[in-house]
């Protein structure tokens, strides 16, 4: 626990009431995962102070990445409920991703560092952190939870790793998240309307829905590029359509003699080339941040988003909907990029775990399900009350569950090695620039992702 000085946040919204319980979780991101289950009934997911953390100090400082409008509001609101059932002090100190990919590392363990922080995946982040011995294990307190449960733990390992922070997607838990991602195509319901178009059922009617598009004068894909990652999630989209979960998850985990030099990958870098060739792409999108690109969907510019459904609560319910990245033919789905959202994990030297694992779950719990729906999809299954009056969250949960029923759940690519996302981010720039062509692209991302520990 850190000491230190710090002014409270002010509250944004007025607190709601949470108190539903949800009829069924969220299923894992594989197999047959839908089996129900849940909080087990413990006190600590769902507020009342443990006897175990009676003891320690009464004050949490949280490091967020819930910065956004409503995200914001949502997490203060959970906040000033968990602090008032457990009569404590909570410091939330909401940060970007990019913030906290540069500070965090320095921070855990420090004085002045947060005792719950939001953590990205991967061996660049999580796996280096762990490595540093900067975070709680909390496989026990997750089994006691019943996390293992709920999620299942093919999604879970996405969060996993050994306990020297070397192998991914096994050994020990490290965090969960409130939220599910799942990337996927926002559209403008208007101008769908106003040329006919439907969610396309097949890739190429995606590209023949891009190319009316362009050809009517319109901004097929709103996009913006100059905080470099978008790109990842756009050319993620495409590749995931040649290749498999097998594939992926050999890929990312690093437990399959596979390369990044394929010619399904080098096809895919193809099409994403042609698309801004075409014209696909907002103009001038590397000089665009992401934030303005939404910011520009929202406001009505362009015909389709391209990004996570960690968005959705900035986007008009009734006038945007949503669909998946379709396959080569009609009902096929490919794998689609997502997961559980960046998760909430505990420094090891915090001095107050229990209190800090009790934030955690209440943070993830079935209750708190029934206010995050209000900023993006949860990572448990809210009541069909709580999105009843937004079709624009129907569709999403309906799209979640469908790749969760298929075992179609892929990867961020940029978890590949320790280094992949600076490589894939340069890299994405230059084909996107025409500075190099698709096989020079996958040549050069070999080299890194062959450097790498796991090969």
């Amino acid at each position: 626990m850190k000491r230190h000085p710090r002014l409270r946040i002010t509250m944004l919204a007025p607190l709601l009431v949470v108190g539903l319980l949800v009829t069924a979780c969220l299923p894992s991101g594989s197999e047959d995962e839908q089996a129900s289950g849940g909080q087990t009934g413990d006190t600590t997911a769902t507020g009342g102070a443990s006897e175990a953390a009676a003891d320690e100090p009464d004050e949490l400082v949280v490091w967020d990445i819930y910065v956004r409008g409503t995200e914001r509001d949502v997490a203060e609101q959970l906040t000033a409920q968990f602090e008032d059932e457990h009569g404590v002090t909570v410091t939330r100190e909401p940060k970007s991703l990019d913030d906290l990919k540069a500070t965090l590392p320095l921070a855990m363990g420090q004085a002045d560092g947060p005792d719950v922080a939001s953590v990205n995946q991967g061996r660049a982040d999580m796996g280096a952190i762990v490595k540093a011995g900067g975070l709680m294990d909390l496989t026990e307190f997750g089994r006691e939870q019943g996390w293992f449960d709920v999620w299942g733990e093919n999604l879970l390992a996405r969060n996993m790793f050994d306990e020297n922070g070397e192998q991914f997607g096994t050994g020990n838990l490290y965090g969960v998240a409130p939220q599910a991602e799942i990337v996927g195509w926002f559209y403008n319901k208007d101008m769908f309307d106003t040329y006919g178009l439907t969610p396309p059922a097949t890739f190429d009617e995606l590209e023949q829905m891009l190319a009316t598009l362009k050809d009517n004068g319109e901004t097929p894909i709103t996009f913006g590029n100059v905080d470099a990652w978008p790109a990842i999630h756009t050319y993620g989209a495409i590749e995931h359509t040649f290749v498999d979960t097998s594939y992926l998850n050999d890929l990312i985990f690093g437990t399959g003699d596979v390369a990044f030099d394929t010619e399904q990958n080098a096809q895919a870098a193809d099409v994403l080339q042609r698309w801004a060739d075409e014209g696909y792409f907002t103009k001038n999108f590397s000089g665009i941040s992401y934030d303005d690109s939404w910011a520009q969907f929202a406001a009505g510019e362009g015909a389709l988003l391209l990004t996570g459904s960690w968005i959705a609560g900035e986007l008009d319910p009734d006038t945007v909907g949503f669909f998946l990245t379709p396959g080569d033919s009609e009902g096929s789905l490919p794998p689609q990029t997502g997961g559980m959202g960046v998760p909430l994990a505990v420094s090891a030297d915090t001095e107050a775990p229990n209190l800090a694992k009790e934030y955690v779950a209440w943070m993830t719990s079935e209750q708190a399900a029934e206010s995050w729906v209000e900023a993006w999809l949860p990572s448990q299954t809210p009541t069909e009350d709580a999105v009843a009056d937004n079709p624009l969250m129907t569709d999403l949960v309906s799209s979640w569950q469908e790749v969760l029923d298929q075992d179609q759940l892929g990867h961020y690519l940029d978890w590949a090695s320790p280094t992949f996302y600076d490589a894939l981010t340069a890299q994405l720039q230059e084909l996107l620039a025409d500075r190099t062509d698709p096989q020079a692209f996958v040549t050069a991302l070999e080299a890194d992702y062959a450097e790498s520990s796991q090969r």
